[in-house]
């Protein structure tokens, strides 16, 4: 499509600070395999706690939201006997298109597979999805007022079926010369098939799940460690003004990939970061508590929850992580603001420092 029409020209001259992130990544990508022969137990647990924050971060950023944790974990693993409302049912939705991606073998990329995703993502609901738009569409901003300011003009229906084909069939022919980076082809195709915009809704999921599944094809698999959606979901500003900055001047050829590149990019660096420190932390020397006291005490921020504490420090359990924290409370150190799974915890004075 647009993006690979010249690629030698469009992106031949990679800004410097996408040269580092480059880098980066492909250092992240050859720790992997370290981290998969030393220790699996730790990528499995990761792995199990990656997949549900991204398929409820991911969600979120369309306003699909299951306000109960507990409930909205239950589905993902699939044991909720009924879907109750429409979120719970495109929740539900993207849990079999990324486990689909995750747990089959996808490939080869065509349209059938894009088409077969967007089919699994509202499989639960009364929408029947698995075919391309059939009416041109816009993406808009609404105000609160109730306004609304056009984003960008997606490629109209009548052409988008032959775009998507396109697209498909140029990015291989790109990965196929070798001549280019495959961080920066994928970050290109996912960048074209959101301008392409070929669903009435759906579109940003379908370009998350994809995004994940491709770069897994090319080595780059810390997006089944770290969820890299909900970093999307926590820069969800940035993100969406990094793609408006790239498509002005799509659809005459002129406009400029690197404000979303660098964005794409941006956001794997930080995946392998947390990748390797969550790696780093487990295989620290010392007592589990010992470990949550450390993260606490040192690196946690002042008020967090036992699930931060889970995250941050894996392969303890909620049980180590309480049993610390009440000691931690009866010296003096941390403070309990509510009960359950809601509770909060946050550093006092004479805890910091």
């Amino acid at each position: 499509m647009r993006s690979f029409a010249d690629l030698d020209a469009y992106i031949g001259r990679v800004p410097s600070r996408v040269v580092t992130r480059l880098g980066a990544i492909d250092f992240g990508r050859g720790s992997e395999a370290l981290y998969r022969d030393q220790m699996p137990g730790l990528l499995t647990e990761l792995a199990d706690r990656a997949r549900v924050e991204s398929i409820i971060a991911s969600s979120a950023i369309e306003g699909v939201v299951v306000a109960d944790a507990a409930r909205a974990e239950r589905i993902i693993n699939r044991r909720a006997a009924t879907l109750r409302n429409r979120s719970e049912q495109q929740l539900a939705g993207y849990r079999d298109a990324q486990d689909y991606l995750f747990r089959q073998d996808w490939r080869p990329l065509n349209a059938g597979l894009i088409l077969h995703l967007h089919r699994l993502l509202f499989a639960h609901t009364p929408m029947a999805g698995g075919t391309f738009k059939t009416e041109d569409n816009l993406v808009v901003d609404r105000s609160p007022g109730g306004g609304a300011t056009v984003r960008f003009k997606p490629v109209p229906a009548a052409a988008t079926p032959f775009a998507v084909d396109d697209l498909i069939d140029r990015y291989q022919r790109a990965l196929a010369t070798g001549e280019h980076h495959p961080v920066l082809l994928t970050g290109l195709f996912i960048l074209d098939l959101l301008v392409i915009h070929p669903f009435e809704d759906g579109n940003g999921r379908v370009a998350r799940l994809l995004a994940n599944a491709m770069l897994a094809q090319h080595g780059y698999t810390v997006g089944r460690y770290v969820s890299i959606e909900q970093a999307v979901a926590e820069s969800a500003d940035a993100y969406y003004q990094a793609l408006l900055d790239s498509t002005h001047g799509w659809h005459e050829g002129t406009a400029d990939p690197w404000p979303w590149l660098g964005h794409f990019t941006s956001l794997i660096v930080s995946a392998y970061t947390v990748f390797t420190d969550r790696a780093a932390a487990a295989r620290t020397p010392g007592t589990k508590q010992h470990r949550i006291r450390e993260h606490v005490l040192r690196h946690a921020p002042v008020t967090f929850r036992l699930a931060d504490i889970r995250t941050a420090v894996p392969g303890v359990s909620d049980q180590t992580i309480r049993l610390v924290l009440e000691q931690l409370k009866k010296e003096g150190k941390v403070r309990a603001d509510g009960s359950g799974r809601s509770a909060t915890w946050t550093q006092t004075s004479t805890g910091t420092g």
